[in-house]
């Protein structure tokens, strides 16, 4: 079984020599795993009785009365760990214990990542660093402190931006140093082949889950999904079970930051030139001179230059619409569904909802649309809070 490394012209694996030998060790890894029954069946009884899936589809009954449409929620937020996160380091970890690895490395922007492959690694007795942006260990305090108490090592990253990209970068030198024993576990649907293909794949039980709910609740398929793209795992895992499903209208819901008259944004999707960063070859923020500009989003999770291969593609071929929303639209949602539904969404998923919402007033007025809730709010109220003044 060969597993897919591009879309279309999207994709590939742009790793120095030294870490080739590697990404073909898990490569076959992951593929021996996918047969192995014994693997599947850990997966599986991890998922539902460490994670706690299936987690449920709610209706948002009073949000669907105001806005004129019939609005469901995915609830990853009510995931151990409080984001789709754990989908994925339960995955990967236990991919990296089949590989024989000892020690685990990943990247976190939002602070969620780190948090599920720190929980995942206590329980599997792992041990764990992790690598976080400056910035965001400043506005995800929260997180950064369960990390510690799961007993991860938090390495603070202060070069470029202090961001999501800058962790990704220093945990890859990480990586290329002790590639040997540690096994990297990238938290999105990017970064060199096989990993965007590996986390989709342990991503796509959202999808998988939603599309029989949905049916079992309504008797029909949605008339659209979205869900917010940082990176794009929580996305492509909701998408991949509906892209051949043509009736069903997929949007993006990426961050314009302040707004797109401004530089301050990471919007990738509507803003990107393609080129080739962090092992692949897609659509990333970069200047006139090709160098990669440093984006902005007051979500943590969002605030990064590029977007998984897979993404690019499905644009390109226009099977997903990827639209803009703003800091203020996200906030804006963040306090709507909070007021209205007494649920607290993560930023993140704020983009999600808000594009959801400003869509009701036109191409999905009287529809039924299903939104990826992808995490929950916790982390974020302190910087709600400072947006507001009210600190």
């Amino acid at each position: 079984m060969k597993l897919k490394s591009r879309y279309g012209r999207y994709g590939g694996c742009y790793a120095p020599e030294s870490l080739m030998p590697i990404l073909m060790e898990i490569e076959a890894g992951f593929i021996k795993a996918k047969e192995d029954q014994s693997f599947q069946s850990e997966f599986q009884d991890l998922l539902k009785n460490y994670a706690g899936r299936e987690t449920p589809v709610t209706y948002m009954k009073n949000l669907s009365k105001a806005y004129g449409f019939d609005l469901y929620l995915k609830r990853e937020d009510l995931l151990h760990g409080g984001a789709h996160k754990t989908n994925n380091t339960i995955g990967q970890l236990l991919l990296a214990k089949y590989l024989g690895k000892k020690r685990i490395i990943a990247e976190t922007g939002a602070g969620q990542h780190g948090v599920a492959t720190a929980m995942t690694g206590a329980m599997l007795g792992m041990d764990v660093e992790i690598y976080m942006g400056a910035v965001d260990i400043a506005r995800q305090q929260p997180n950064v402190e369960r990390m510690k108490l799961f007993g991860a090592k938090v390495h603070s990253v202060s070069s470029g931006s202090a961001t999501l990209k800058d962790a990704i970068n220093d945990a890859m030198r990480d990586w290329i140093t002790h590639a040997e024993d540690t096994y990297y576990c990238f938290g999105t649907a990017a970064g060199p082949y096989p990993f965007p293909e590996i986390v989709r794949y342990f991503q796509s039980v959202i999808g998988q889950e939603a599309k029989a709910q949905m049916l079992a609740r309504t008797g029909k398929l949605p008339d659209a999904i979205i869900a917010c793209v940082g990176g794009g795992s929580n996305a492509i895992g909701l998408f991949s079970a509906f892209l051949e499903d043509k009736s069903v209208m997929i949007y993006g819901a990426e961050p314009a930051g302040k707004g797109m008259d401004t530089e301050e944004h990471a919007a990738t999707m509507n803003r990107g030139v393609e080129g080739v960063f962090h092992g692949m070859q897609s659509l990333f923020l970069q200047n006139e001179d090709g160098q990669i500009k440093e984006p902005y989003s007051i979500s943590a999770g969002l605030d990064y230059p590029g977007i998984g291969p897979e993404h690019a593609y499905l644009q390109s071929i226009s099977r997903v619409n990827y639209k803009t929303i703003t800091d203020e639209e996200a906030i804006c949602a963040f306090e709507i569904l909070s007021k209205k539904e007494g649920i607290i969404p993560a930023f993140e998923s704020s983009h999600a909802l808000a594009l959801a919402l400003k869509l009701a007033k036109e191409t999905l007025c009287g529809k039924t649309v299903l939104v990826n809730l992808s995490g929950r709010g916790d982390k974020d109220l302190q910087s709600y809070f400072n947006y507001r003044g009210e600190a």
